[in-house]
């Protein structure tokens, strides 16, 4: 049985069990979900516990890989340009509608004095904007590390990311070595706790279903609305890019990226559609190879365009459960935290990369961690939207950057002989 599977059944049962201890009397289900409560806690500071030191590793590692990568030529460098500026929009444009997206739901948000009561405690203040600026940049890095600010933390990770790359390879190579091996160890750590997980959904759901009821059901679902429905904005939104940047008739792409659109959304791995991708830009969208096959892969490294509207709309939806009015501060924070974690982190399985990416967002915006659990048992659906998605983004950028390159060689250059080729 599948992990996806198994979260679900968890979810199922700890909504069910909630449920059913009302029946017994408010008492009886105040007993049970103190009982329980602890092991969701526990499973969630297990997870929690990963995130500083993965999300250090992969932005320093990303931002000196990525530099390094745009020192190699001008198609890497202009896709990478493309790569932060789609990915900017897209955070600013969640920021503006998911929060009113939410306040669209006919039957009102959960309760937030029930959800209080199931001893997750209240939201944390926000800092007002003086302060958030004035700490932008931590005094000490270890301190930031140990309190969980996640904005200056990402900023200072970004800061040792640059500062690396101007050391020579001898003394670059060993600490990307070992922010490599922490990342991939952190990686392991979530593994595991993820093949518990159901466990973790189960014993975090079981208060909340308890408190909030039937309210709880109509939340969960309007969430996967809102998500599915950010996706496919981000998704539609890259048909215009592929036309205005890349020249590209509208049908002629829209006919080109639907195969990998569909096995994108099926497979919901962007890695496994790579070879579906590069058919599609060389052969319906006339993409030179030698574009192609470099800012496809870079793109699937690199490039995952609806990461921010993902984790800032699940941010979003967690300060609409609780019923918190997110103000310019923390949404600025939340945006500049995701649109890091969508550069700096890599293909990861969906649950892997749910926990990374979410969490140092809920963080920043100074929001509750316990949905954590509801939002990664209701995340498939959205998932697949947002692979397809991912997948269209990689399409387009491609356009681009391979007509800006047409426009920019001049034609005595020629095209750039496949090395593979030059050998035989």
């Amino acid at each position: 049985m599948s992990t996806t599977a198994r979260v679900l059944i968890g979810l199922a049962v700890g909504v069910l069990v909630g449920f059913l201890s009302t029946l017994a009397g408010d008492d009886f289900a105040a007993r049970l979900a103190g009982i329980v409560a602890p092991v969701g806690t526990l499973w969630l500071n297990a997870l929690r516990m990963t995130v500083v030191p993965l999300v250090v590793s992969l932005v320093i590692v990303g931002v000196a890989d990525a530099t390094s990568v745009a020192s190699a030529g001008r198609v890497t460098a202009l896709a990478l340009g493309l790569f932060v500026v789609l990915t900017t929009m897209v955070a600013i444009a969640t920021a503006l509608v998911a929060p009113a997206a939410y306040e669209l739901w006919p039957g009102g948000a959960v309760d937030p004095g029930a959800l209080a009561r199931t001893g997750q405690g209240p939201v944390p203040e926000i800092p007002g904007f003086g302060d958030q600026v004035a700490n932008l940049l931590p005094s000490n890095a270890i301190a930031a590390a140990a309190s969980g600010a996640m904005v200056p933390l990402v900023l200072f990770a970004l800061v040792v990311g640059f500062a690396l790359t101007r050391l020579s390879g001898k003394q670059r190579t060993p600490l990307i070595t070992l922010l490599r091996a922490v990342a991939d160890t952190m990686l392991v750590i979530v593994g595991w706790v993820l093949k518990v997980a159901p466990l973790g959904v189960f014993a975090l759901i079981l208060p909340v279903a308890a408190r909030t009821g039937s309210d709880l059901i109509g939340a969960a679902g309007w969430y996967v609305v809102i998500q599915s429905c950010l996706k496919v904005a981000v998704l539609l939104a890259m048909y215009p890019v592929a036309v205005g940047l890349g020249g590209v008739a509208l049908a002629d792409f829209a006919r080109a990226a639907a195969p990998a659109q569909g096995v994108g959304f099926g497979t919901q791995s962007s890695l496994a559609t790579l070879p579906v991708m590069l058919d599609a830009a060389t052969q319906r969208l006339a993409v030179p190879t030698r574009i192609a096959g470099v800012v496809l892969p870079l793109a699937v490294s690199l490039f995952r365009v609806t990461s921010p509207a993902n984790t800032l709309g699940a941010a979003c939806f967690v300060a609409w459960l609780y019923g918190v009015d997110l103000s310019f501060v923390q949404l600025v924070s939340g945006a500049l935290v995701a649109i890091v974690i969508a550069l700096g982190s890599v293909s990861l399985p969906g649950q892997v990369t749910f926990a990374a990416s979410n969490i140092p967002v809920l963080l920043a915006m100074g929001l509750p961690l316990e949905p954590v659990a509801l939002l990664l048992a209701l995340d498939p659906i959205p998932d697949a939207f947002r692979t397809a998605g991912n997948i269209t983004g990689d399409l387009a950028v491609t356009t681009a950057v391979a007509r800006y390159d047409a426009t920019h060689t001049a034609p005595a250059q020629g095209p750039i002989s496949d090395p593979m080729e030059s050998a035989t």
